[in-house]
């Protein structure tokens, strides 16, 4: 497990946007950093999960959050451009965002991948992250330091059989989030990506049914590098694919 001591409070008065905030590592990132002290921005297809994550967050006496129910496989550019203006002019800037939304599609041999599946895992895993960093790095570079972060996978540099989209996709992820570091080295901007490993999420119950779950870490055992890359400890860290565990 990647060993990082956290800081209490280590995010008090920073902002962060939280993709797929509703449930598993999005959840449980989103939370951690209200418990850190940041107001976080939980992004989400359904209101009822983002509502649920809301009201623990508040149960915990954090900083209120914002909700922002948005479905990536649906989303203009118009709209990651409205939402990125919409955080600029309520809360002065976007310190942190994890992009953390993502679609498994499904397994099968090379041959027999579906059009349409590689066409939704594709404009969900990299189109709409292309956007969506498109339209608020402008808002990120309002902040001091800040921090984008990209989700990837272990078949996202080196591929696996039966995985294809999902494997392709996240090739494609590190490559936009190294493109983006580059660009953006002597600024404010870095960008890095996490690699979450083998961890207890739906996600996961999906590709490896058979698997023993309890086996496996749970998304907030894994948080210490969420923590890690979205606070200051590591303005000197961009470009790089880090493992959580």
């Amino acid at each position: 497990m990647y060993n990082h001591k956290i800081k209490a409070d280590c995010l008090k008065n920073k902002t962060i946007l939280v993709t797929g905030a509703g449930a598993g590592i999005g959840k449980a990132a989103a939370v951690t950093y209200a418990k850190l002290g940041a107001t976080v921005i939980l992004l989400g297809k359904t209101v009822s999960k983002l509502e649920a994550v809301y009201d623990e967050i508040i149960n915990l006496g954090c900083e209120e959050p914002a909700i922002i129910p948005l479905d990536l496989k649906g989303a203009t550019r118009q709209n990651y451009v409205d939402m990125s203006e919409t955080i600029a002019q309520q809360f002065g800037k976007l310190d942190g965002a994890l992009l953390n939304a993502s679609m498994l599609g499904e397994l099968s041999p090379f041959t027999q991948i579906h059009e349409q599946i590689f066409d939704d895992v594709m404009n969900v895993n990299v189109k709409a992250q292309m956007l969506i960093s498109q339209a608020l790095i402008p808002t990120l570079q309002l902040a001091e330091h800040a921090s984008l972060i990209f989700t990837s996978s272990g078949v996202g540099n080196k591929g696996r059989a039966y995985w294809g989209p999902y494997s392709f996709s996240k090739f494609a992820t590190e490559g936009m989030m190294e493109v983006i570091a580059d660009e953006y080295e002597n600024s404010n901007l870095r960008t890095n990506a996490v690699n979450p490993g083998a961890t207890r999420t739906a996600m996961r119950s999906t590709a490896y049914p058979a698997e023993d779950k309890d086996a496996l870490p749970t998304p907030e055992e894994i948080m210490p590098l969420y923590v890690y890359l979205m606070s200051d400890e590591s303005i000197n860290t961009n470009g790089k694919t880090l493992k959580a565990q």
